[in-house]
């Protein structure tokens, strides 16, 4: 018999890739990829933020998990007042969201496929 943790494991662990592309007018402009946030990384980024504000929560979120194909990180800490200050909020809250309802719109297959083509 299975383990209830094996299964979650098995079917939502930290080994599991999601991917989600950045568009304007139909042309991808940038692949982001990133594991799931668990729950010890959730509460260092709370500590890294050192406040309440779900704002700066969700951006550090961001800047931390978002990887390229190759499984780099794309943002640096040094990024953050840059992304603040000089990026749409409405885009980089679509990548946010994208992050925090992770698998809803791509099964993980098919990022993974994706990732090694």
């Amino acid at each position: 018999m299975t383990r209830a943790v094996d299964l979650l494991r098995n079917r939502f662990g930290v080994s599991q890739l999601y991917k989600h592309d950045v568009k304007q007018d139909d042309e991808i402009i940038l692949t982001i990829y990133w594991h799931p946030l668990t729950i010890a990384e959730r509460e260092a980024i709370q500590k890294k933020t050192g406040t309440d504000d779900t704002n700066d929560y969700a951006l550090q979120m961001m800047i931390e998990k978002a990887l390229d194909k190759d499984g780099v990180r794309l943002f640096q800490d040094g990024d953050k007042a840059s992304l603040r200050r000089e990026i749409s909020a409405s885009i980089l809250e679509e990548i946010q969201i994208a992050m925090i309802t992770v698998g809803a719109d791509k099964e993980v297959k098919e990022a993974k496929a994706d990732l090694k083509s």
